[in-house]
């Protein structure tokens, strides 16, 4: 199993709008393009289609650009990397007869259990993680 390029640039984004959420301000393109190391031209089209299953949402103008449609905490990888490729984790051999049923249940309880990690992975735990690993230098 692989992710793409895609699903981690998704997820840089989402994650540096949720640094800025709670300031309700949007964010340009270039600006959070350059702030996570990801191509701006690329990063409109995976933006446009977080818009469209509404992770984030955009605002027009001269103070526009793109943020948090909802609360990080509302907002799970498997969210993230349904919005860019479907399922978290696919098999075709999931629904093929021909595979051997044996086979067929470990595709199924591989694809649950990648599920159901995505799904419990939300946006504030990545943030409260970045939090605690910067008061660490601190100490």
């Amino acid at each position: 199993m692989k992710l793409s390029v895609k699903s981690d640039y998704a997820a840089r984004a989402v994650l540096g709008l949720a640094r800025h959420f709670h300031s309700n301000k949007a964010i340009r393109v270039e600006d959070l393009a350059g702030e996570q190391g990801v191509p701006a031209n690329y990063l409109v089209q995976i933006l446009i289609e977080l818009k469209s299953q509404r992770i984030v949402k955009s605002v027009r103008g001269k103070e526009g650009g793109y943020l948090l449609a909802r609360p990080p905490i509302e907002i799970t990888l498997a969210d993230i990397l349904k919005a860019v490729h479907g399922e978290v984790f696919d098999s075709p051999a999931i629904n093929d007869p021909k595979c051997p049923s044996e086979l067929r249940d470990v595709w199924k309880r591989l694809r649950n259990t990648v599920d159901e990690t995505a799904s419990k992975m939300n946006f504030q735990q990545l943030l409260d993680a970045i939090g605690r690993k910067a008061e660490m230098y601190y100490i």
